[in-house]
């Protein structure tokens, strides 16, 4: 039983929880203007892992027959043999039933919101077969974070979130279209639609900079709506520096420190930019 369990959390990638879960944080502690409520902190961290959870097992299941081809992602079969097919579907309706659950335990906007949410986490799986904007969609559920954050916390829709969750969708689209430079000959193969097999991989990676540029700005503009201050500002000047190191890492020609630049570094980004805005927030609300 503890083999399937560590498998799934191999075959989720659960580590990297890590890129959303820093946003829910921050926006839930700037909605509360202060450290929310530990239930609400609770319930809202477990609606994310819960989330992200069922999202990324369901596109396993159904991306199995893509993943077998090719030589980067074929290891995510041998996972689900270890787990069973019945056993991951389990897992999936578990995490997708239990998500409704906390959400319902929020407050009721969440819970009228929540199959919206599971609408566009589920539907990404599907969105490489027929758009090369599936880096977009992708950053659209990871930006849910903070929005769902928010609201968790306020129980009220505000413009800030959003604002928030756009410097989300930016940063995510732009580090999955690097990402997905390493497997061009597969879509190429397999019929499947990305940025870089349109663009090819040097456009892309020049469309992947101009999105953590916007990225930048949209965060410097969050600063505004959220009356942040100067804690927080450095910590976007310090996440400016990490974004130009990102790109340094990766050549049109070399993609071989892709995972350094797509793990580590992003996950620092996170990181840094959750303990300057939690940091502000103590200090200055």
């Amino acid at each position: 039983m503890l083999i399937k369990f560590y498998s799934i959390l191999k075959l989720i990638k659960f580590s990297h929880t890590i890129f959303s879960l820093p946003f829910a944080v921050m926006s839930a502690f700037i909605g509360a203007e202060g450290m929310p409520g530990i239930r609400q902190l609770l319930l809202i961290l477990g609606s994310l892992v819960v989330a992200r959870s069922c999202a990324m097992s369901f596109n396993r299941l159904v991306d199995a027959g893509y993943d077998i081809g090719n030589p980067r992602t074929s290891y995510r079969i041998q996972l689900q043999g270890i787990i069973g097919k019945a056993n991951l579907w389990f897992f999936t309706i578990s995490c997708t039933l239990l998500f409704i659950v906390l959400a319902g335990m929020l407050n009721r906007l969440c819970l009228l919101i929540s199959p919206l949410a599971l609408l566009i986490i589920f539907g990404y799986s599907y969105t490489k077969r027929f758009t090369n904007l599936s880096h977009l969609v992708l950053g659209l559920s990871l930006a849910l974070s903070p929005i769902g954050a928010w609201i968790g916390v306020t129980g009220e829709i505000d413009i800030a979130p959003f604002i928030l969750a756009l410097a989300v969708l930016l940063w995510t689209a732009g580090f999955d279209i690097i990402y997905a430079c390493q497997d061009l000959e597969h879509d190429i193969k397999s019929g499947l639609y990305s940025i870089p097999k349109k663009m090819g991989i040097k456009n892309s990676l020049i469309l992947s900079s101009v999105l953590h540029f916007l990225m930048v700005i949209v965060l410097f503009l969050f600063m505004y709506f959220a009356k942040l201050n100067f804690v927080y500002f450095g910590g976007v000047c310090i996440v400016s520096i990490m974004l130009v190191y990102e790109h340094s890492l990766i050549k049109p020609h070399d993609l071989s420190k892709i995972s350094l630049a797509f793990f580590t570094v992003n996950g620092i980004i996170s990181m840094i930019l959750m303990v300057a805005t939690l940091a502000d927030v103590v200090i200055f609300y």
